[in-house]
């Protein structure tokens, strides 16, 4: 792997810390972590950007905390939300291979990253729910996605729509640094 290559996948896992960091308070607080996942595939392809989501979630297993609200290790990955975060490396995986199938035009990259988002949302809940259900509560998935993906559909949309904004205006230059 080039060094470029090398320095630009572990600012962007950096990046993605920080917009875990963000969190914007509404009702149901949320964090820029998905807009962090949309943009690094955005700017570095699907490969670069998998790894850079890897890295991410490599540095939080090891207990450094860049999950949101400061958090990190073994223990944020294992809790009932931990597989909302492992979702975020499926977004990127999933959009890596629309891009390597399809191309890396505007119409993959927003169709991919939905496509995506629907499998994070679908791991996270059933990860959730066995969790919830093995520590003796109870619940159906329908309250889960209650709990933890409906408010979120909106807000996570215009998270994608800024990630594909700020690639496609930042891409180019990005690209042009690389060649």
């Amino acid at each position: 792997m080039k060094t470029r290559n090398l320095v630009l996948t572990g600012v962007m896992a950096a990046l993605l810390a920080v917009c875990a960091w963000i969190s914007i308070p509404t009702t149901v607080p949320f964090t820029l972590q998905t807009m962090g996942v949309f943009l690094a595939v955005g700017l570095l392809g699907g490969k670069l950007g998998s790894l850079a989501v890897g890295v991410y979630l490599l540095l939080g297993a090891v207990g450094l905390p860049v999950f949101s609200h400061f958090t990190g290790g073994i223990g944020a990955l294992a809790s009932t939300t931990g597989g909302y975060l492992l979702g975020f490396l499926l977004i990127a995986l999933v959009m890596w291979a629309a891009e390597a199938l399809l191309g890396k035009g505007p119409l993959v990259y927003l169709g991919s990253a939905v496509v995506g988002l629907a499998v994070c949302y679908l791991f996270g809940s059933v990860w959730f729910l066995y969790l919830y259900s093995a520590g003796g509560a109870s619940a159906d998935m329908l309250t889960v996605l209650g709990w933890c993906v409906f408010p979120f559909i909106v807000p996570d949309l215009i998270k994608l729509a800024l990630a594909f904004a700020l690639a496609r205006r930042l891409a180019p230059a990005l690209s042009r640094q690389r060649a």
